[in-house]
């Protein structure tokens, strides 16, 4: 340690020698650590992420999340492949990359969720091999089926979006990196986008445009913002001058309120701010109105969560050409940044208690169900899972007049009989 500080004193006196050599005589070792010691701690985006207070069940639920869409996507790739129903474990272990798994090798993350994957041995090449169960089957078609019932709530949330942007336009790309989380099929460019051409059409291949306004339904250009204010000025007894221009807050637990954190919030709250879906010149309240936009796009969502990177597609059509992460770091007590896995994801705070969605939908709660019979299950209930399928393969074995057991050779007899 002192053979540092010496080297660290020598090249700083260097510096200056070279510099002006008759200030080096004036500057002392203790001196230079004395600069060094109180220095102003940097405030840029990324301090804040890292010393931000953090909600544990909101990262818990980001970590489930992350593992439901691995196992969609190994279904999904599966389901491409067309010489059988099954893959062996040597094919999955180069999709490693592909699923997104850098920790745990594919074969254990399948073994993990029997409720998704099963497991079993090749008859003829005695390999191992995985193939997706009935019950990921049966909720895969739930889920797409759920999505189809609700296309009038998908055609409603696009035009909202379409009025929320600034011209009325829209790119199709940055609505395919939200599909999932507006709750549009795969095939929503045909289905919905061809379909409703009253509402917006296709301007060009990646170009989506409002055709009609609000058609006489004044609730479209309502933000979700402004029917809790509406609540709390009716209910709570309010007055107009405090909820006019507020936001819910809702601060983590463990939050520390420093000195003028409150009297800042409550300055903070009575700004006046251009309106998400007015058309009008922006002349104060710029960074009030990013917020407003933000908060009004979460709540178009299904589960009310977006990743940051995929808001970042919306700035420009939206008007928010700004740092992003740095106005969402600046209002802990609407929304949640999380860092847990690989991407960030953007939290509507007032939308979740407990690490569940407070009003739910039903694509939310299909998602949930296929979350906890697939995910959080793990291996519960794995024995009466295996019983079921070893009496499936007993069923299949005992109408098989060919083949006699699972020992080696036996099912060379039958070839061999047949060829002589």
């Amino acid at each position: 340690m002192n053979s540092l500080r010496a080297l660290r004193y020598s090249s700083i006196r260097e510096a200056l020698t070279h510099e002006n050599p008759k200030k080096v005589s004036s500057f002392s070792p203790l001196y230079f650590y004395n600069q060094r010691r109180w220095l102003k701690p940097v405030d840029s985006a990324q301090t804040r992420l890292e010393n931000r207070t953090r909600d544990n069940r909101l990262d818990k639920l980001v970590a489930q999340i992350r593992k439901l869409n691995t196992v969609l996507e190994i279904s999904k790739l599966m389901s491409r492949k067309k010489r059988g129903p099954f893959v062996s474990l040597q094919l999955l272990s180069r999709w490693k990359k592909l699923v997104g798994l850098s920790n745990v090798s594919i074969g254990a993350f399948v073994g993990k969720y029997p409720h998704a994957f099963e497991i079993f041995t090749h008859p003829c090449r005695r390999n191992l091999c995985c193939r997706v169960t009935e019950k990921l089957k049966e909720l895969i078609v739930e889920e797409e089926s759920v999505v189809r019932e609700c296309e009038l709530d998908a055609v409603r949330r696009i035009k909202k979006l379409l009025l929320l942007s600034r011209n009325g336009v829209l790119r199709v790309h940055a609505l395919r990196l939200v599909r999932k989380e507006l709750g549009l099929p795969e095939d929503f460019r045909d289905s919905i986008l061809a379909k409703y051409t009253s509402d917006f059409r296709l301007v060009d291949l990646e170009t989506l445009e409002l055709v009609s306004g609000d058609d006489g339904d004044e609730s479209l250009c309502v933000a979700k913002v402004e029917e809790w204010r509406e609540v709390e000025y009716r209910e709570k007894w309010l007055s107009e001058f405090e909820t006019k221009y507020a936001f819910p807050i809702n601060l983590p637990t463990g939050f520390k309120i420093e000195r003028g954190f409150k009297e800042e919030l409550r300055n903070w709250q009575r700004i006046a701010y251009v309106k998400p879906y007015e058309r009008k010149e922006i002349s104060r309240g710029f960074e009030k109105r990013v917020v407003a936009v933000i908060h009004e796009l979460l709540s178009l969502t299904v589960e009310k969560m977006v990743g940051v990177e995929r808001l970042a597609h919306f700035r420009k059509d939206l008007g928010i050409e700004v740092n992003v992460r740095e106005v969402l770091l600046r209002h802990p007590g609407i929304f949640y940044v999380s860092t847990r896995g690989s991407a960030q994801t953007l939290f509507l705070r007032e939308a979740y208690s407990k690490g569940c969605l407070i009003e739910t939908n039903p694509i939310y709660d299909v998602r949930r169900k296929m979350m906890m019979d697939l995910v959080l299950l793990k291996k519960r209930h794995s024995r009466e899972l295996l019983q079921t399928r070893v009496e499936k393969r007993d069923v299949v074995v005992r109408f098989d007049q060919d083949w006699e057991g699972e020992r080696d050779g036996d099912w060379v007899l039958p070839i061999l009989e047949k060829t002589d």
